[in-house]
């Protein structure tokens, strides 16, 4: 049985890899690419087989580089699935439906989650490395903590809005081309843009973990016992009081 720091490093892991970069970027843009040339030039049928067939060029080079399998199999998948929309609608706009709709719905999860009070960048962030709070203190307590993930979610729903709302509105004018475009103009740069801003609004918040925030989440320090009045310092200054009388 997987322990909850093998699991949680496995995930890391896993979600290091979904980063392609540059690479990977530009590999998963084949496929859109290669659908809005061959519609321009011999039309949908054969644009709907080429980018099927880019699909799985895409995936044999992934397998091939050593990437995970699943990766390969997800961008399959969706290039096929996208395919198969573009078919059904009988429009070659269709293909972009599915990234579209994908885009709508993951700005609404984190607008979900901003409501709740509950921002998504925290849950994963907290999830994989734990910041250090006092015992039984949630993150969601602190407030500055609880600001900048805040600020890194609202900054992933801008992206996901933006994403849904262009390509929503080409794909309301049926620009087909200028979809593959915005696709990836609005693709890997600014989810690069989105995760260094996030990263750096969450450094600078943990950073600051041992300021006023944690300091007054923190139990205040016990204070030390009193000595009892009718002790020995009790008894002590009262023979000194009575000294002192009788000096007088």
């Amino acid at each position: 049985m997987t322990s909850p720091e093998g699991f949680r490093e496995q995930t890391r892991q896993q979600l290091l890899n979904s980063f392609g970069g540059w690479s990977g970027t530009v590999v998963a843009a084949v496929p859109p690419i290669v659908f809005v040339i061959a519609n321009a030039l011999w039309g949908l049928r054969t644009a709907i087989i080429a980018a099927v067939a880019a699909g799985l060029i895409v995936a044999s080079y992934r397998l091939i580089r050593r990437e995970p399998v699943q990766h390969a199999l997800m961008g399959l998948f969706s290039v096929a699935v996208a395919a198969g929309i573009a078919a059904y609608l009988g429009q070659a706009r269709g293909f972009f439906l599915l990234g579209i709709a994908g885009s709508i719905v993951y700005a609404a999860i984190f607008a979900v989650s901003l409501l709740a009070r509950r921002p998504l960048v925290g849950i994963l962030w907290e999830f994989l490395e734990p910041s250090p709070l006092p015992e039984a203190t949630p993150w969601y307590r602190v407030p500055g903590l609880r600001r900048a993930y805040d600020l890194a979610s609202l900054a992933a729903l801008a992206m996901f809005a933006a994403r849904g709302a262009v390509q929503l509105s080409l794909f309301r004018d049926n620009k087909t081309g200028l979809l593959a475009v915005a696709r990836l103009a609005m693709g890997y740069p600014l989810y690069v843009a989105v995760l260094a801003y996030a990263f750096w609004v969450g450094r600078r918040a943990r950073h600051r973990l041992g300021d006023a925030d944690t300091q007054q989440l923190s139990p205040p320090p016990a204070e030390p016992p009193r000595p009892a009045s009718g002790g020995a310092d009790g008894l002590a200054n009262g023979g000194l009081g009575l000294g002192q009388g009788n000096e007088e």
